[in-house]
């Protein structure tokens, strides 16, 4: 919004800095400190209006060291978490970028998505919440626009050599002329493609259309068959991903708050033309903006953090997991580093992972012996810990230090191959 009244601007009036708006850098650190600020100004507020509502967190007894003064802790502040990145997001980004967009229907649809399912659980007291058919229904309706946007929108390009793109069969929509360092003036074009790039090969691009390949030769008329079902799979897994980890103090908030930052930095090399040929990666114009976002996504992990650290002032609720994984999970893919969230998001994986092995076993072993055994002493992995004796913070900082390692390893994979 304000950039868009800094341009409209900039065009009549001459002042001090008026370009100042255009530089992505400047935006996105503006978009941090304002989450930060509105996170701490008004999340005290929204706190207290959810007590006043007694929105309190009903908790079963699990047998759980600290549970019993989590007791009424007020849930559904992921609203704070939603308003942090929303509001700044709208004032600094640009609003007619296609990738920005997505991000904020993705923010919308699931934060509505965790908001429903917070409220039937607080208000109509059913501890159940929202059918979880319906919470799938929400997270498809996502993977699909996602992925529909980004195989039919023309704003949504990779650019390439012209003798590539016209070896490979790509659709070219456009050419453009760049400026090399050189002086001298090259061609390249712009395509349609569902190009991907993978971590620690040499030749680190993946087309999806080259799995349709092996069975049609109207590969890219039908590479839809093979994308949009990978994308919905993995909104749908990270978002539940991040779910399940929301279950300490600060451990779902931190981790990413992390993952964020890893995703800054992927997405400004993406967006910027020397940094993606020199560490040969694909260049996706217009993706530079993401980094914005991704800005106020940190900036809203941070503040909210700072009412959800040990001991917990406010819960997130599913409003705000839900939200953090379709977030992360879009944005991976937007910036086509998808393939990279089993590393980037390993934490979420691992209690995603815990839970799965446990029901499994306990179902397997129930069958062949009459009685259910379990691999883990409770899931997720993080009550497994608390099991052994573990404090909930020493948990929880261990957790952010395995996050902040997985974080290096994803960004060493830009070179690592």
């Amino acid at each position: 919004m304000l950039y868009h009244l800094f341009e409209y601007l900039s065009e009549r009036y001459d002042f001090v800095g008026d370009n100042l708006y255009q530089f992505t850098t400047f935006r996105a650190g503006v978009g941090i400190v304002l989450s930060l600020i509105i996170s701490m100004v008004f999340g005290g507020k929204i706190i207290n209006a959810l007590h006043r509502l007694q929105v309190g967190e009903t908790v079963r007894d699990l047998g759980l060291a600290g549970q019993k003064q989590k007791q009424g802790t007020p849930t559904m502040g992921g609203i704070i978490i939603i308003m942090a990145i929303l509001i700044p997001c709208l004032l600094v980004s640009r609003l007619d970028n296609v990738y920005i967009q997505l991000m904020l229907f993705t923010t919308l649809l699931m934060a509505a998505i965790g908001f429903l399912d917070d409220y039937i659980k607080v208000f109509r007291k059913n501890k159940k919440g929202l059918h979880g058919r319906f919470k799938v229904m929400g997270q498809i309706v996502l993977g699909l626009v996602v992925a529909l946007t980004m195989l039919y929108h023309n704003d949504i390009v990779v650019r390439m050599d012209i003798a590539d793109a016209q070896a490979e069969g790509f659709n070219i929509t456009e050419t453009v002329p760049v400026k090399m360092e050189d002086g001298t003036t090259k061609d390249y074009a712009y395509v349609k493609t569902t190009l991907t790039n993978v971590p620690f090969l040499k030749q680190n691009e993946f087309d999806y259309a080259d799995i349709i390949g092996f069975f049609s030769d109207n590969a890219n008329s039908l590479v839809w068959i093979i994308f949009m079902p990978f994308i919905i799979f993995l909104v749908t897994a990270v978002s539940n991903a991040a779910n399940l980890t929301d279950g300490l103090d600060g451990l779902a908030t931190g981790v990413s708050g992390i993952i964020g930052g890893t995703l800054i930095v992927l997405a400004y090399v993406s967006g910027n033309t020397v940094f993606s040929e020199y560490l040969n990666i694909l260049y996706l114009p217009g993706t530079s903006e993401l980094v914005v976002f991704a800005a106020c996504f940190i900036g809203a992990c941070l503040g909210f953090l700072w009412y959800n650290a040990y001991p917990a002032q406010v819960f997130m609720g599913d409003t705000g997991s839900l939200t953090l994984g379709g977030i992360i999970a879009v944005l991976a893919i937007l910036i086509r580093k998808e393939l990279l969230i089993p590393i980037l998001c390993g934490i979420f994986v691992a209690e995603n992972l815990s839970v799965i092995l446990q029901v499994s076993y306990f179902k397997y072993t129930k069958r062949k012996y009459g009685e259910g055994r379990r691999i883990f002493k409770m899931s997720p992995l993080h009550h497994h810990y608390q099991k052994l004796g573990m404090p909930e913070v020493k948990i929880v900082t261990r957790f952010w230090i395995v996050a902040i390692l997985l974080a290096v390893v994803t960004i060493l994979t830009l070179k690592l191959r």
